[in-house]
């Protein structure tokens, strides 16, 4: 055999069209090997994010999520999305695995809903290929999940107007429809209004999400830190953050969701200063239109106010005694972020309400 006939035998055998072809049928036609036709119909499944975003949705829903938290955002053409939710979970030596072509834990259960079939065991391998990055960040049986997808918006195109919330009409016959760019926050609002008896869709940016998670886990906190302690490795996921005792943990708790904040961000979270997000079908509602949907949820009725506010007169002595113990509590305060303790509290009481000032900066 001469050399050339050895390049050319060495390039056909180990060349990439070889590893893609498992038959030349001749006159320019091939069969293609199996991975090869899953990565062209995995590269076709997913054409924008949001695709992405309803792949994963439905992931969730699939895994009998009741509560949904997509954190997204981009820098330059970079997207970011998280996706954490209060589902079933995935056990760790599946991590990876289900990001392979045909892995799926809806062997009988294949679902079919207005966007098509799933439960090929494609969605999430279709995600990958057409991403920078796709992993589980967190997840165990009985816990949920939280996956992270980031992408190349240069690559995987998606909508220029992302900020236009999307508006319910309703047809002749009575039938909701949601009109606007066929953006993201359109692709979930529609997703969470198609789900809207069985699950809970909430939107917005890393932060925004992380000060929602905080919410949701408080609402289960126990009475006493140490009842955590006992059993850290099985509360879920979507309500770790609530469990951070100050704003180094919670960057930390929040990391491990693949949800990354400053420690700014993480204190006003904990502060209260950030509120948490509601629902995409209670925003949707707020438009004034959905109460009027069929079957759509009424926004929770306001608790009644009081009949006036209490009159206390309170004593020189008693509001000193208050203010110095306020101080005390204070002091530990202070000391973690390095804030002067010797501080004068003032204690007041007005419109109701027994106030106490603690000021952050000593007046010289």
């Amino acid at each position: 055999m001469s050399a050339e006939d050895l390049a050319t035998f060495v390039e056909t055998v180990c060349s990439e069209s070889h590893l893609r072809v498992q038959e030349d049928l001749g006159d320019g036609f091939v069969r293609l090997r199996s991975e090869e036709a899953q990565r062209r119909q995995a590269a076709h499944d997913i054409r924008s994010s949001e695709d992405a975003v309803i792949e994963i949705l439905r992931n969730a829903r699939d895994a009998e999520a009741r509560n949904i938290f997509l954190a997204t955002c981009k820098e330059g053409e970079k997207r970011l999305m998280v996706m954490v939710d209060d589902g079933v979970g995935i056990p760790p030596k599946l991590h990876s695995l289900i990001f392979e072509p045909r892995v799926t834990s809806k062997l009988d259960t294949v679902h079919m809903d207005k966007w098509g079939v799933h439960g090929r065991g494609m969605a999430l391998y279709s995600i990958k290929e057409n991403s920078l990055e796709a992993r589980v960040v967190a997840s165990e049986p009985g816990r949920g999940s939280s996956i992270l997808v980031r992408t190349d918006t240069s690559a995987l195109a998606e909508r220029t107007d992302q900020s236009t919330f999307p508006q319910l009409a309703f047809g002749e016959t009575g039938k909701v429809s949601i009109r606007g760019p066929r953006n993201i926050v359109r692709t979930a609002c529609e997703f969470a209004l198609e789900h809207r008896k069985t699950l809970n869709v909430f939107l917005g940016s890393p932060v925004e999400i992380a000060a929602t998670l905080y919410q949701f886990g408080l609402a289960c906190l126990p009475a006493s830190r140490l009842a955590f302690s006992d059993s850290k490795d099985q509360v879920p996921f979507a309500k770790t953050l609530a469990y951070a005792a100050d704003p180094t943990e919670f960057v930390a708790a929040a990391d491990a969701l693949g949800l990354q904040l400053s420690d700014r961000s993480a204190y006003r979270i904990m502060q209260g200063q950030l509120k948490p997000l509601d629902s995409l079908l209670d925003c949707l509602e707020r438009q004034g239109v959905a109460g009027n949907a069929p079957e759509a949820r009424k926004p929770s009725p306001k608790p009644a106010r009081a009949a006036g506010p209490a009159k206390v007169a309170l004593s020189p002595e008693l509001a000193d005694q208050f203010a110095a113990d306020v101080q005390k509590a204070f002091s530990a305060i202070a000391e973690a972020y390095y804030l002067d303790p010797q501080v004068s509290v003032e204690v007041k009481v007005e419109r109701g309400s027994l106030k106490a000032i603690i000021p952050l900066v000593q007046d010289e």
